[in-house]
């Protein structure tokens, strides 16, 4: 019902209210100097109405008459800063010809909370006054104020005034105001009772907030013992920033009138902070209160608080964030600019707040950049699709051979060569080129762990499986006794376990205590792409498999003069010395030739690598073996090998067959070997004992003897193809019957000559076993 009543009282005399509204808003934010009118404003009924609604609709608002907000609201800080920007520019319109002050709608905590001496010396000054009274004694007054002001330098102004408890009206004041003449801080004192019935409107004698920090209300109530602060404002009779900490002090047994006591606090040393949070500096002077009310965008910018500004609006500088660019130069804005443009936007939306005052994110995988230009460097991703398909069909075509190998395993060139490591290789080149596939993508956590772990698990698998092989060569070859040697495939499976397991878990440390990453690095572009970090694990890694190479290497060139069926030793040296030579080929590339590759390049070079050592080994180890069985030959030995005296056991592995039961029909074509050659020297020595031994005789033109062949009866490589053998001299005892020498056989004959004429000398013969 009194809503109603109020909202016709206020658009029937719409235009005395306005004119009402004109004078009661000063209390808030400024006092008007114009009172000619006040008499006739203030006495009309209508008017007492209409004060009565506007008291009403102001209670709704706020404390203030300004707009629709509330104190310390986001409106009454934008409102604020709009009044900081006009009083710092000189846009002050009518404040100091018609206003005296201009307050703003905010509390300031934060400075108060460092006014909080100041303030316990007024509340005890308030309560001497309470008992002594405070019109009595006006000297003691004096030097009261005088106390209060002259070690502050903070405080500019102190006000005592006393008030008739009957009717409010002012009976005396004294003023007591600091100013600096020519640097030196001089008092001036001021009495009389001239306010009247204006001190209400005083800026001073508002309040705002108790000193405990509560809003007071609207309407201040001055008859009750009270003490408060007001609002910030700008007075212009001293051109400052000033706030008010007032005392209502009460009448009591020995004061029979109403007083007030107040100071005045300079606030001008003051800075405007508008940014996320306050700073730590030596100025610790800086008003908190418009705290994120800077117009930087938050998303890609920071505000930076530029202390030193006093008052004014824009006291900061929005600087783009890292990854993030502006077309002005220096990729920052200034505060100023950027509130003004901010109030034109909401005035009549004309702001190049979008435009101009804008960061723009920068290209991927841009930090900092100054432009749109791009940062990351590109893929090829055709070419390597293309590398990784060829890479994929060798290791389809790797599989093949293993499942190749299975199914001829019991073909002679296959099963002297062990099947088991035969097949290990393979596994370990099928784990090189995998890592193909690791480096594919762009590089992160887990393709740089996958990537380590097939670059150096595949090496070490193919590498170790090789050497152990060739390793039992030369331990066969270099055998200086007469017993032969024997290492199983398990033997060497024991050897092999170890160094495959402490690859495994040197990988696996790595892998769990400092994995690999993948950083950014900049190719010779200046673009950036992915590779993964290398640290001392990469390096401690690296000298080892270095010092493992040097010995595979020393391996091979002692093997280097050894024969074996089907070249088996040679073969695996070419390809030891192949991967060797391909990885320090490739360091070398990586680090001297193009160390700032873009990322193509990069995986071109990690394709050649695993082509030419995994590649090259398959062809180099299997090559041979495979073409031999496709031609039928897999079951037959090399005849320049058994030509040179290599048994059927001295096979690539050293002279044990991947069968570990013995292998009858193979020991009996070994045991048919020795006895040949037995034979064969054994009549080399009787021919040579019988020469020697009859000296009579005389060779036959053209025999073993002659002057051109005597140091052997095989210089001219001829052998002769039946000789008979006298027969075995009589014991004692036994019939004198003769017996008849025996011819030997053709075929006799041939064997034991064609295994004689194998041998050149008996030392010969000694060397070829060794």
């Amino acid at each position: 019902m009194f809503v109603a009543v109020t909202a016709v009282l206020d658009s029937a005399f719409a235009g005395r209210v306005n004119e009402f509204r004109r004078i009661t808003s000063a209390p808030a934010y400024g006092i008007e100097r114009d009172f000619e009118d006040e008499d006739s404003v203030t006495k009309g009924p209508w008017i007492k109405a209409a004060r009565a609604a506007q008291r009403f609709h102001g209670l709704k608002s706020g404390r203030h008459n300004y707009g629709d907000f509330e104190d310390n609201s986001p409106e009454a800080k934008e409102y604020s800063l709009i009044s900081i920007d006009d009083i710092s520019t000189k846009k002050m319109g009518s404040l100091c010809k018609t206003e005296t002050f201009r307050a703003l709608p905010v509390y300031i905590p934060e400075v108060t909370s460092r006014l909080e001496d100041a303030r316990q010396k007024v509340d005890l000054a308030a309560t001497v006054l309470k008992k002594i009274g405070i019109y009595q004694n006006n000297d003691f007054l004096e030097e009261l104020l005088s106390d209060l002001i002259e070690k502050d330098s903070r405080i500019i102004q102190v006000r005592a005034i006393a008030f008739n408890i009957t009717d409010d009206m002012v009976i005396n004041s004294l003023y007591l105001k600091a100013a600096y003449i020519e640097g030196h801080r001089a008092l001036s004192f001021f009495s009389g009772h001239d306010l009247d019935s204006r001190i209400v409107y005083e800026p001073w004698y508002r309040p705002a907030v108790s000193s405990n920090g509560v809003p007071m209300p609207r309407k201040p109530n001055h008859h009750i013992h009270q003490s408060w602060w007001t609002l910030p404002y700008y007075w212009c009779e001293t051109h400052s920033w000033i706030i008010t900490y007032g005392v209502d002090i009460q009448p009591s047994d020995m004061n029979k009138y109403r007083g007030f006591l107040g100071l005045d606090i300079d606030l001008s040393n003051y800075d405007v902070n508008q940014c996320e949070a306050a700073i730590e500096t030596e100025n610790e002077k800086q008003l908190t209160t418009f705290l994120g009310t800077h117009k930087c965008d938050s998303d890609t910018s920071d505000c930076e608080f530029q202390e030193g500004m006093g008052w004014s609006r824009g006291s900061y500088i929005c600087r783009c964030r890292p990854g993030y660019y502006s077309e002005i130069q220096g990729n920052l804005f200034n505060g100023t600019l950027m509130e003004d443009d901010w109030e034109n936007k909401k005035k009549a939306d004309k702001g190049q707040h979008e435009y101009i005052f804008r960061c723009y994110k920068c290209a991927e995988g841009c930090e900092v950049c100054h432009d749109s230009s791009p940062c990351l460097a590109t893929y090829n991703w055709p070419f390597r699709i293309t590398l990784l398909t060829i890479s994929s069909a060798c290791i389809a075509s790797t599989v093949g051979i293993v499942a190749y190998v299975y199914q001829y395993r019991k073909v002679k060139v296959f099963k002297v060569a062990s099947p088991i490591f035969l097949s290990i290789t393979l596994l370990g080149c099928v784990i090189m080129y995998s890592e193909m596939a690791a480096i594919f993508p762009v590089l992160g956590f887990y393709s740089c762990i996958a990537t380590k772990w097939t670059r150096h698990m595949g090496f070490c698998i193919t590498y170790t499986a090789l050497l152990m092989k060739t390793w039992r060569v030369s331990l066969t070859y270099r055998v200086k006794s007469a017993h032969k040697i024997k290492l199983t495939d398990k033997q060497l499976l024991q050897w092999m376990f170890p160094i495959v397991l402490v690859m495994i878990i040197y990988l696996g440390t790595w892998t769990l205590g400092s994995p690999p990453t993948a950083e950014n690095i900049r190719d010779w572009h200046g673009l950036i792409f992915k590779q993964c970090s290398y640290n001392w694990w990469d390096h401690s890694l690296a000298i080892g498999e270095v010092f493992f190479l040097g010995w595979g290497i020393k391996v091979c060139l002692n093997v280097r003069n050894a024969e074996s069926l089907f070249n088996e030793a040679r073969l695996i040296s070419y390809a030891i010395y192949n991967i060797a030579l391909v990885n320090i080929a490739m360091v070398a590339f990586h680090l001297f030739i193009f160390p700032s590759a873009d990322p193509d390049i990069k995986y071109l070079l990690g394709f050649v690598r695993t082509q030419l050592s995994t590649t090259v080994t398959i062809g180099l180890v299997f090559g041979p073996k495979v073409v031999r069985v496709m031609r039928g030959e897999g079951d037959q030995y090399d005849n320049r090998a058994r030509a040179r005296g290599v048994t059927v056991s001295f096979s690539l592995n050293g002279g044990q067959n991947s069968d570990e039961t013995t292998d009858l029909y193979q020991e009996n074509e070994e045991l048919k070997e020795e006895i040949q050659k037995l034979a064969a020297q054994i009549e080399f020595m009787k021919i040579v004992h019988m020469e020697m031994n009859n000296r009579h005789i005389k060779p036959k033109p053209g025999g073993f003897f002659n002057g051109a062949t005597a140091t052997s009866p095989v210089g001219k490589g001829m052998c002769s193809t039946s000789f008979s053998i006298p027969p075995p001299p009589r014991q004692s005892g036994e019939s004198s019957q003769q017996i008849p020498s025996t011819t030997m056989t053709t075929s006799a004959a041939t064997t034991a000559t064609s295994a004689m004429c194998c041998v050149t000398s008996p030392a010969d013969t000694l060397s070829e076993r060794v």
